[in-house]
């Protein structure tokens, strides 16, 4: 699973790959949790790297699809 943070002042957005085993709903509300508390965002990409982001810093957050329902094609919505 895919989630991309956009950054408060900075054209890039920062992109963590969490893999096949994570669970979005759990990451929805940890993300959410996090941001309504303040502080830091913790997310752990598919290497085990860990990756911090200050949640004062955040413009927006998207999550993608679990990789298992990722379309590829003309088909894809």
């Amino acid at each position: 699973m895919e989630v991309r943070i956009g950054i408060v002042q900075t054209p890039k957005e920062l992109e963590v790959d969490l893999g096949e085993g994570a669970d979005r709903d759990t990451v929805l509300k940890d993300i959410e949790a996090s941001l309504e508390r303040g502080g830091v965002l913790w997310l752990t990409d598919r290497r085990g790297r860990r990756i911090a982001v200050p949640t004062a810093q955040v413009a927006y957050v998207e999550v993608g699809a679990p990789s298992n329902e990722r379309r590829v094609g003309f088909g894809a919505p």
